[in-house]
């Protein structure tokens, strides 16, 4: 009689009772099923004396070791251990569905600020369920460690083990601060801006790259001036007056636009490095991930 009123639990037993009650049983222990707990042992007791008094039925025995189930327990034991393993599962996905629905976005702060930043607020009107969190950094997402979603990465495309696809590859233009370059009269080829500071960028390669891609022979002068490892700071040197700088055409729009900086020469020149969107394999199947990709590739397409 005793075992078939421990069949018949129904849903007025209290849950933490049935708690207590599968911890013990796993561990054999009150003071140890205390510790999981995160409560005192005589609260586990008292716990485990009322589900034995609503119940009319004894759930342990004390041995030697410890303590033990009875047969009536060790029989509903099983099926509320599996129970509660269900309730954390359960927690557990609801926890990573909201978590989901917070991407991390790693991108340098030029390309940041300059084209996706703007941007930004039509992504948020067309996914409100979604927040976007942008890290702005030079360095390098490490994707495999799991606390960066996409990274916008500006190089050569080459990342082993990683879903790659191509973004944009930026066109770099010379642009100077206005005057800079009149009083010498206005730049005909490539090779005149030799005769002029240049300013570079951070590994000294675009304008060597841009000399030879408009058959301007090797010139020691295009190895000299300051560089700067981001573009946001070489257009500020060119808006100061310091030398010619070639940047990304979209970065420098808006200085253009405003007349604090003119393209000094109309050949433009699609940059050796291009941006690349990319993410940890399979990334893309989350809901989320999918709609970022999705969403930030129209916007590439769409750009000018």
């Amino acid at each position: 009689m005793d075992l078939e009123k421990l069949h018949s639990l129904n849903a007025g037993l209290p849950l933490l009772a049935l708690r207590a009650f599968v911890e013990v049983g796993r561990r054999g222990s009150i003071k140890a099923a205390a510790q999981a707990l995160h409560v005192t042992s005589g609260a586990v007791s008292q716990q485990i004396r009322l589900l034995e008094d609503r119940t009319g039925v004894t759930l342990f025995t004390r041995a030697h070791q410890g303590l033990t189930l009875t047969e009536a327990g060790a029989s509903v034991h099983p099926a509320l251990s599996q129970a509660f393993t269900q309730i954390a599962q359960a927690v557990q996905w609801l926890e990573q569905t909201k978590a989901r629905q917070t991407l991390t976005v790693s991108t340098v702060a030029t390309f940041a600020a300059s084209w996706l930043v703007p941007r930004l607020g039509r992504f948020n009107q067309r996914h409100p369920e979604i927040e976007v969190r942008v890290e702005a950094t030079s360095a390098l997402a490490d994707m495999r460690q799991g606390r960066v979603d996409i990274a916008l990465r500006h190089g050569l495309g080459v990342y082993p083990g990683l879903e790659v696809t191509l973004l944009m590859a930026p066109v770099l233009v010379p642009v100077a601060r206005p005057g800079l370059v009149d009083s010498a009269g206005p730049l005909q080829s490539p090779a005149d801006c030799l005769d002029h500071p240049l300013l570079h960028d951070g590994d000294r390669a675009d304008w060597r790259l841009w000399f030879a891609a408009h058959g301007v022979a090797e010139d020691a002068r295009a190895e000299r001036g300051s560089a700067f490892e981001d573009d946001f700071l070489l257009i500020r040197a060119a808006e100061a007056g310091q030398g010619i700088a070639l940047v990304p055409q979209e970065y420098a729009s808006e200085e253009i636009a405003a007349g604090r900086l003119v393209q000094v020469l109309d050949k433009p020149w699609p940059a050796r490095f291009a941006y690349y969107l990319v993410t940890q394999p399979q990334a893309r199947e989350r809901p989320a991930v999918k709609a970022f990709t999705d969403w930030v590739l129209d916007e590439a397409q769409a750009a000018p």
